[in-house]
């Protein structure tokens, strides 16, 4: 039986860190978590939509965790155009991030038709940027679309994105469901999945009534949840880890309309100790948290990542805290709340006992 693990640091290719106060608690807890390379969501409060404000975005987040690597995406709107997809190659800006409109947090500005950005598309193909979906459609009742088909609505937007640009890197981001993976194995080489934490983790029942597991896309069947178990145990390399991390404060969630998002970002590696050992193939954690996401992204020294490891202990009593305040400051910390992390207060049997921080 495996009691220790010794690791490369983790790469989570889908991470939100937010702004202000509660950007200053999670940033420095990316690292925490075993974290060193970071691709971080631009859907902040205005979006991030220039090359500018992302460069300015990454210097706040480099002075909270100077061990961590941060890679950079702008908002998909009409404000982007070609040039600026051209400025952000030459910036090191790595992918362009596309939320539909309405479907999840602060994306009020979201697309609506994908046809009107082909253009952009074709520069970003071209200039070697990723395109990120956010795999949903926006509900319909009227034609039979909620949360729990909205992922599977929306996959033949993906392939119709991946014919018209064969060379377009294209990741389905948080996928939920069977039929994404399934759809994602069948396309070329150049599309690409991220799955996380939670997803391996939740069912339907299990944020069914419970807020903070409430997420978008939201956690399906049990049959969806073994379609990504199967896929990560089988070391599927367009397969990878994103944890879509995104906190909320507990008042939020706990709240006649609970905003959508699972806090991740301190344990990642000993969540996914827990999970990978749980269901039989510890020795796949590597190249799933750890290789597959960085060869696709194709993430070298160039962009400013340098190896470190992780030592993970098994112990027969590691709690996860109930909360995590979001102010640094102890006099405040009251006035602004926390955050209730993933699987708060439960033993996960997994720590991290030497980290590259």
């Amino acid at each position: 039986m495996t009691t220790s693990l010794t690791i490369p640091s983790a790469c989570d290719f889908h991470l939100h860190l937010r702004q202000g106060d509660m950007m200053r608690m999670v940033t420095p807890k990316v690292a925490e978590g075993g974290v060193s390379l970071a691709y971080i969501m631009p859907n902040l409060q205005p979006p991030i939509k220039t090359t500018d404000e992302a460069l300015a975005y990454k210097k706040e987040l480099q002075a909270l965790a100077p061990n961590v690597t941060f890679l950079m995406t702008l908002y998909l709107s009409p404000e982007l155009t070609v040039e600026e997809v051209r400025k952000a190659s030459k910036a090191g800006i790595r992918g362009v991030k596309s939320y539909p409109r309405g479907v999840t947090t602060n994306s009020e500005s979201g697309i609506e038709s994908y046809e009107v950005y082909y253009p952009v598309f074709k520069a970003m193909e071209e200039e070697g940027l990723v395109l990120n979906l956010h795999g949903e459609i926006p509900s319909d009742h009227n034609n039979n679309v909620c949360v729990m088909n909205a992922e599977e609505k929306f996959l033949p937007e993906l392939e119709k994105l991946h014919k018209a640009f064969p060379n377009l890197k294209i990741v389905l981001e948080h996928a939920t469901s069977q039929a994404a993976v399934e759809m994602v194995k069948r396309l070329g080489d150049t599309v690409a999945c991220s799955i996380t934490v939670h997803h391996l983790q939740l069912i339907v029942d299990d944020w069914a009534g419970q807020a903070h597991h409430f997420c978008k896309p939201v956690a399906k069947y049990p049959n969806d949840r073994n379609a990504l178990r199967e896929v990560v145990a089988s070391g599927h390399p367009r397969f990878f880890l994103g944890t879509d991390s995104a906190p909320h404060p507990s008042h939020a969630k706990e709240s006649a309309h609970a905003h959508a998002g699972v806090f991740t970002t301190p344990l990642v590696l000993p969540y996914l100790a827990k999970i990978f050992e749980e269901i039989g193939c510890l020795d796949k954690l590597e190249n799933f948290a750890c290789h597959f996401g960085k060869q696709f992204y194709q993430v070298t020294q160039k962009d400013g990542f340098e190896t470190a490891t992780v030592t993970l202990v098994k112990e027969d009593n590691v709690v996860v805290p109930q909360q995590y305040a979001i102010a640094t400051d102890p006099s405040t910390q009251g006035d602004l709340g926390a955050v209730v992390p993933f699987l708060a207060s439960k033993n996960i049997g997994w720590k991290i006992a030497k980290n590259f921080c």
